[in-house]
């Protein structure tokens, strides 16, 4: 008397919008339609655009890399003198470690 009937249901996807075929007997996926693709740009002229902007971006951080790396020798220079200072002022001697303190 127990009727071997398959059924199935569909289930959309709430975080992606896909199609997913479920076997109600076992619970396993039977099918997957993934959602269709959204549409990033509306038209060609809004994606020339964005590339155009894009490309102005990149030419921004280059120039600001390429100052940076001026600067570097500079900002290095005061750095060591400043560590060679610490040191000259820093006492002489072996320093103390917690364990020669126990």
């Amino acid at each position: 008397m127990s009727k071997s009937k398959e059924t199935t249901f569909e289930v959309a996807c709430p975080d992606c919008g896909a199609m997913i075929k479920v076997d109600a007997t076992t619970g396993l996926v039977v099918t997957h339609t993934p959602a269709p693709r959204k549409r990033l740009f509306e038209d060609l002229e809004s994606a020339a655009q964005h590339m155009r902007d894009q490309d102005d971006r990149k030419e921004s951080i280059f120039r600001q890399s390429v100052e940076a790396e001026k600067n570097k020798t500079d900002l290095l220079e005061k750095k060591f003198a400043e560590a060679l200072r610490k040191a000259k002022d820093a006492p002489e001697g072996r320093p103390l470690r917690d364990f020669d303190l126990e």
